[in-house]
């Protein structure tokens, strides 16, 4: 029996936070670092895997895409559905500008015709996918040859929902990460965000680097770049300020992968 893993309970709180606060690691890190690497050309055909509220796909019709977004929780969609750019666009430029939202978990899209897009992103969503192999299988089949996958996760090394922390040693003066467990893949409740019910709860599935590596090979995909992106922030003037700084520009936050169709 699958776990549920939707957002949906915590659609109003995740668009708020996207949309309002500022500072956010996907406003300020995540999304500048996906443009770099997405080379959009208008056009270009964007699956955003796990969409959410649309914030990413958004910015990848801003850029030029043409863009389809899925997600399995329907109060994200129908909040991305109400922020997707109108038909203004189809006069001026002879296309249509509207961005295809549908309700669906990733790894079974039939809607999805083969072969019929040349990107798929996924942003903090493969970490809290059970199915992770039939999800990069559906990949597979509905990228075009050659085509490529760009997975944005927690870094899972460094990042272990339960199972590692910041800490400060006072002797050295040194911020540092301490880890507990890596190499075991675990499923992890975790609360939804700060404030919910304790109650309310989804999973999240923590496997090292090789789960990702040989999962991806077997569905017929190689990796063709990494970068580990650190945190952008910076600590308030304080006794522990230099070296949490310090920190925080050597052991990063987030993994991108890019994953090739071969």
């Amino acid at each position: 029996m699958k776990k549920d893993t939707s957002w949906g309970k915590s659609a109003k709180w995740y668009d708020e936070l996207l949309e309002k606060e500022e500072g956010t690691f996907q406003k300020e890190l995540i999304l500048p670092n996906l443009i770099r690497l997405l080379e959009i050309k208008r056009g270009q055909k964007i699956l955003d895997l796990a969409c959410g509220q649309g914030f990413f796909a958004r910015a990848f019709q801003k850029a030029g895409a043409e863009v389809t977004g899925v997600d399995i929780a329907k109060e994200l969609v129908a909040i991305a559905k109400g922020k997707s750019p109108s038909f203004a666009l189809r006069a001026t430029e002879g296309r249509d500008s509207s961005i295809k939202y549908h309700v669906s978990p990733a790894d079974r899209m039939p809607f999805l015709r083969p072969r019929s897009f040349d990107r798929i992103v996924s942003v903090l969503a493969i970490q809290n996918i059970e199915n992770m192999r039939d999800v990069f299988a559906e990949c597979t089949r509905v990228l075009r040859p050659s085509g490529s996958l760009y997975l944005v996760l927690n870094h899972p090394a460094f990042r272990v929902p339960q199972h590692s922390d910041w800490g400060y040693d006072n002797t050295k003066g040194v911020q540092y990460r301490r880890v507990e467990r890596y190499l075991s893949e675990l499923h992890i409740p975790i609360q939804m965000h700060p404030g919910a019910d304790p109650r309310e709860k989804t999973l999240s599935f923590h496997r090292p680097l090789q789960s990702y590596a040989k999962a991806l090979a077997s569905a017929g995909f190689a990796i063709a770049r990494i970068e580990e992106w650190n945190s952008h922030k910076k600590s308030q003037p304080g006794p522990h300020a230099k070296a949490e700084d310090l920190a925080r520009k050597e052991i990063p936050l987030f993994l991108l992968i890019e994953a090739k169709k071969v």
